[in-house]
């Protein structure tokens, strides 16, 4: 089976840059949450704003970020942003991110997020919750034994 994947492409606006007109880091960050957002509605057909309420769940709330910078993005530069789950686990997955800028990887990336619902006895809290299998079957990937999270 093969794992879905989100594309997407955005030209680089002076609002994303530094002074020097090379993207400022964390804009990186944006453009993947963007993307993981748009990959559930690709996949679940729910759009993002109506995921929580669809799916009975708080939200998929991010819980570590990473990147690889390999390559500046500059002001004007057309980039393609691509996203697909790296792995399932209980009640956490991996988004992995790559951003292509001129036929060249710029930049790698994952987010760990978790699948959050209210807490029962605390309404102002969250716990993490097991993943529906079939919101799994989704994307196309196959759910890891590893423990935890």
């Amino acid at each position: 089976m093969t794992s879905l994947t989100f594309s997407r492409q955005l030209t680089i606006e002076w609002a994303h840059c530094d002074p020097a007109g090379i993207v400022f880091n964390p804009r990186f960050f944006e453009f993947f949450d963007t993307n993981t957002w748009l990959l559930f509605e690709k996949a679940l057909g729910i759009k993002p704003r109506d995921l929580a309420k669809t799916l009975n769940i708080f939200s998929i709330p991010l819980v570590d970020a990473r990147a690889n910078f390999l390559k500046p993005s500059r002001f004007g530069d057309t980039i393609e942003v691509t996203s697909r789950i790296g792995t399932f686990r209980r009640s956490s997955f991996t988004v992995e991110h790559r951003v292509i800028n001129n036929s060249e990887t710029a930049v790698e990336g994952e987010e760990v997020r978790v699948w959050a619902v209210p807490h029962k006895t605390d309404p102002g809290k969250i716990a993490a919750a097991a993943i529906p299998a079939e919101v799994m079957s989704r994307f196309g990937v196959a759910t890891t034994a590893a423990p935890g999270r």
